[in-house]
């Protein structure tokens, strides 16, 4: 244990205190923020906004004036401009497109837009979607349809989630829980192919320096890669507590930035009983007056994360050891990495249908399956209540594969980190595996 100690600490504060392991482990967030924040950013200005409206010539004298009267910063009115000109307006760029909507819209349900071209699926159906509740609207009108009755239909029907748990009716959070749980999920499957392939990357260079060979001689190879593993496998660990406190940080530093901005909305509130202005409760209740629930994270949500990160890490970063052991370049480790990269890209194919449908059979099936529970089980124990026994029959099937992994790739590692020359074949590999040393 002494050896395998050493070479622990050897891997934790070799790669701790790389410049790459600070630059990452501040950015890493910031770029987390920025992928989920640009697709939103840039729907919001890919309009052209007033500069580029949509001009609507109405034949029935009716129906356009709902449509702007819903939406003015979309369209507006042809007035009495004739078709002559809205086509020179569209030439110029002033306008983005005109609508004909004809007299017979009633019956034939068809209009007619006049664009440069280019627009796109969307922004055509857009423009369907907003005048069909209107030609809808007079249609039933025409039928003599009362238009309270119109009303009532078009009101719609809201919903109002409630869970029932052990401790009485609360509000239900399952949105936020399940985006909690894709999150963790993600970032499980990031750092398994971060970590993992840095254990790879590592055996591979201790192996093409012959470093390997002055190890193997003093420590078992079991020992070497079992210690390289543990080693990076801390240094995962370690960026995970930053970023969690990073992320309570800027969660508490929230509530004390929009705590005074919403000092008046919140005085309104002031008769459901008192609320403090600071810290991570003021964020709660700012959000909740938004109509925003945080959901809870209870404490076996946590500990079902940690479990399932070491869990999925030391699966997959003894087998990408094994694969480092058996190559002498990084180039030809590719091909034998695919059976182990692919149940991982697999698994987020199936996240979708887990958040969807957390209690499915799909979704319970696969998430007792060790090479896809680390992620799955993580997104389901934070989208819904699983029951215990999965959970700890999920804890037992994983535990029982990394062992069975350490096994497999220790055979592989004990000869591939010794041999030499040309890339082995899966064969070959296999009869490592079977081989009596």
């Amino acid at each position: 244990m002494s050896k395998i100690s050493v070479i622990i600490a050897h891997e934790y504060l070799t790669r701790v205190k790389a410049k790459w392991f600070l630059i990452s482990t501040v950015l890493g967030p910031l770029g987390l923020i920025l992928v989920m924040t640009i697709p939103i950013v840039i729907a919001a200005l890919s309009g052209d906004g007033d500069e580029a409206k949509v001009v609507l010539v109405d034949r029935t004298d009716s129906i356009a004036v709902s449509v702007v009267a819903a939406d003015t910063a979309k369209y507006e009115l042809a007035g009495a401009r004739t078709e002559a000109d809205l086509s020179k307006e569209l030439a110029a760029e002033k306008i983005q497109a005109y609508v004909i909507i004809p007299a017979t819209v009633l019956d034939s349900a068809k209009l007619t837009m006049y664009s440069q071209g280019g627009s796109g699926i969307s922004f055509e159906s857009s423009i369907v979607s907003d005048i069909e509740p209107f030609v809808v609207r007079a249609r039933l009108s025409r039928r003599g349809v009362d238009t309270s009755v119109i009303d009532l239909i078009e009101q719609g029907v809201e919903i109002n989630s409630l869970k029932v748990t052990e401790k009485g009716v609360e509000a239900d959070a399952s949105a936020a829980s399940a985006g909690i749980g894709y999150v963790a999920g993600f970032l499980i499957y990031m750092l398994i192919f971060l970590y993992g392939s840095m254990v790879m990357r590592g055996v591979v260079e201790e192996k093409a320096n012959r470093i390997v060979e002055v190890i193997a001689s003093s420590v078992r190879p079991f020992d070497i890669m079992l210690g390289k593993v543990v080693g990076i496998g801390l240094v995962g660990l370690t960026q995970l507590a930053i970023w969690a406190i990073l992320g309570i940080a800027a969660f508490v530093g929230l509530g004390f930035i929009l705590g005074p901005m919403m000092a008046d909305s919140m005085a309104s509130q002031a008769a459901a009983g008192p609320m403090p202005m600071q810290g991570t409760t003021d964020t709660a209740a700012l959000l909740a007056s938004k109509g925003l629930v945080l959901p809870t994270i209870p404490l076996s949500s946590i500990l079902m994360f940690i479990f399932n990160f070491f869990a999925g890490y030391f699966l997959y970063a003894s087998l990408f050891a094994a694969v480092g052991s058996a190559v002498d370049q990084e180039a030809d480790a590719q091909s034998l990495t695919l059976p182990i990269t692919m149940p991982i890209i697999l698994t987020m194919m199936f996240i979708g249908n887990v958040i969807n449908e957390p209690n499915g059979t799909l979704a319970v099936t696969l998430s007792l399956i060790p090479l896809f529970s680390p992620i799955l089980m993580t997104v389901r124990v934070a989208a819904t209540d699983v029951p215990a026994w999965q959970m700890i029959l999920s804890v037992l099937l994983s535990c029982g594969a990394f062992l069975g992994s350490v096994w497999l790739a220790s055979r592989i590692y004990r000869i591939g980190i010794l041999s030499y020359g040309k890339k082995p074949k899966l064969k070959e590999i296999i009869r490592w595996i079977t081989l009596r040393v």
